[in-house]
């Protein structure tokens, strides 16, 4: 797991710049100036190429493609609706309520499901790994859920998680127990295709509920001018992109 972060730090874009521009530092230092020039270079060109709204459009679409926005009552029916962590961050000493992330959309996707009658039961996807709080996600999402209309009673919690595997092994076991098979996967549609594998491996019926799309189309010369907001999207599909082929092997 550690060595699957570190992969995928160094080959993000604001990491891969960093080391970059640090060996080009480096090379500076000792005289090699035309090698520290193309290596700064790649690293700036790197960051830029991922920060512009073509290239990150481009690479969410490699994974959000196959999982299209559904209106609430074209989902089929299912056992369970599992909804993965990620969404929020539980209260701490810095916060007295749960904090929303941009992953929420999952949470009242949730809630829409349940509340439209797709199935009977929601289980809550999330573990803590902060120091900051022993509060889980799955508890932090329940808080919520319960002011969306979703009884207390239809919710099942899975605390142990801290990563996508995980989520699929211990979600399932709680399912399995309940004799649930065919289950409504809801997360951010760049994470569906890496949950879908997880969750397959577990021997259950996986329909995808994709919702938090990242993209957004940006035309004309808009989509040539380096944007934040696009370069943290661009970071999450290589993450997402790295993370499948990783555990795929």
């Amino acid at each position: 797991m550690i060595f699957t972060k570190l992969i995928i730090a160094l080959i993000s874009p604001l990491g891969a710049a960093l080391v970059l521009s640090f060996l080009a530092l480096l090379l500076g230092f000792f005289g090699r100036m035309r090698l520290a020039f193309v290596l700064g270079a790649i690293g700036l060109l790197w960051l830029y190429a991922w920060s512009l709204p073509v290239m990150s459009a481009w690479i969410c679409d490699q994974l959000q493609s196959d999982y299209p926005p559904t209106l609430i009552h074209d989902v089929p029916q299912a056992d369970a609706i599992v909804v993965l962590g990620g969404a929020i961050s539980p209260a701490d000493s810095h916060r007295l309520a749960p904090d929303l992330t941009r992953a929420a959309d999952r949470i009242w996707y949730a809630a829409k499901l349940f509340n439209a009658g797709k199935a009977p039961l929601i289980v809550l996807s999330g573990g803590s790994d902060s120091s900051a709080s022993k509060t889980s996600e799955a508890e932090a999402m329940r808080f919520l859920l319960r002011d969306l209309g979703v009884p207390e009673t239809a919710m099942l919690l899975e605390r142990e998680s801290n990563n996508t595997r995980e989520n699929a092994h211990f979600s399932a076991m709680l399912l399995h127990k309940r004799d649930v098979h065919t289950i409504l996967l809801v997360t951010s549609a760049m994470h569906m295709r890496r949950a879908l594998t997880h969750f397959s491996e577990e021997r259950l019926d996986v329909i995808p509920a994709a919702t938090d799309y990242e993209v957004v189309k940006v035309n004309g010369w808009r989509q040539w001018i380096p944007s934040a907001d696009k370069l943290y999207s661009s970071a999450q599909a290589l993450k997402e992109l790295v993370g499948h082929m990783i555990w795929r092997r």
